[in-house]
């Protein structure tokens, strides 16, 4: 009967459940929220976004206010992180510093992927002579320890946050365009390339269409990874002087000021380190989760 044929087909041949690649962002999100570091990562680096964002509202004093009778107050009281020498609330220089060090952080690692991406996938992809030079000199420009090819930057550059943008970003060049490489040097050959390439497609639509998408999952581990690393560097950098100028907090000026400061004052070396840490391993932390959470040989 048909009634009951249709019965039949439907209790024999149900739908078929979408594959869990298809199951869309809740797949993902309990994935993400299984991994023991990611979601520790992940707040961490919210709450200092936030903390950032909201910085003007939440700090109690004037990061350029001087009160010489405070100079070098212990923590507690109006002071919950103590003063400097000049009388400066450590607890809001450190939250206020956090905007410089996140700005130039995103800025610089925007810079570096937006080089690093463009040069590798085209190395990858078109291969030949652009491969070969681009290569070279990304191996060139890897060779140099970063920091002191940061401060050679900045020397010629000059001192300023734009420059400090600059040099880290090129720093961090060649990563990106290594990891860019690889993926389109994998992805190129495929037979969904080819097929493309068949159907008439040209190249910049098959790079956009197919490659990038294939290289999306290493570069967003690269990305993470990378943010904690230029932390350290405009730190650095700014502990050297070569970075964010005084009276314009940073966690490295402070750092650099605080340290003659070690033995009567720690505090003003200790906390802005914290932060540094502190930030630092919450990148650090994501990047490992996203790389076991887009790793498929981990699924």
């Amino acid at each position: 009967m048909p009634g009951s044929t249709r019965a039949f087909a439907t209790r024999e041949a149900p739908a078929a459940a979408p594959p869990r690649t298809a199951a869309g962002w809740r797949w993902w999100a309990r994935r993400f929220v299984r991994n023991r570091v990611a979601p520790i990562g992940l707040g961490i680096i919210v709450a200092s976004v936030l903390i950032a964002l909201a910085a003007p509202a939440i700090v109690p004093h004037d990061v350029r206010a001087m009160a010489p009778a405070d100079a070098l107050s212990p923590p507690g009281g109006r002071y919950p992180f103590g003063t400097d020498e000049f009388g400066r609330d450590v607890f809001s220089r450190v939250v206020v510093g956090s905007r410089v060090s996140l700005v130039v952080a995103f800025l610089s690692v925007a810079v570096a992927v937006a080089l690093g991406t463009t040069i590798g996938l085209a190395a990858g992809y078109y291969g030949g002579w652009w491969d070969a030079v681009s290569m070279r000199v990304m191996d060139v420009v890897f060779a140099f320890p970063a920091i002191l090819l940061a401060i050679a930057i900045m020397a010629v550059l000059g001192t300023s946050l734009f420059n400090l943008v600059i040099a880290i970003g090129v720093v961090y060049t060649p990563q990106f365009a290594r990891v860019s490489r690889a993926a389109a040097l994998a992805v190129r050959s495929l037979e969904f390339v080819d097929a493309a390439r068949a159907l008439g497609l040209g190249n910049a639509r098959i790079i956009w269409r197919h490659i990038i998408p294939n290289v999306l999952a290493p570069m967003i581990v690269q990305v993470s990874l990378s943010l904690s690393l230029a932390i350290l560097s405009e730190s650095a950098l700014s502990f050297l002087g070569l970075g964010t100028q005084p009276p314009v907090p940073s966690w490295g000026n402070m750092l650099s000021e605080g340290r003659q400061f070690l033995e009567i004052a720690p505090w003003n070396a200790i906390f802005p380190g914290l932060a540094i840490m502190t930030v630092v391993l919450g990148f650090n932390l994501l990047g490992d989760g996203l790389r076991d959470l887009l790793d498929p040989r981990l699924r």
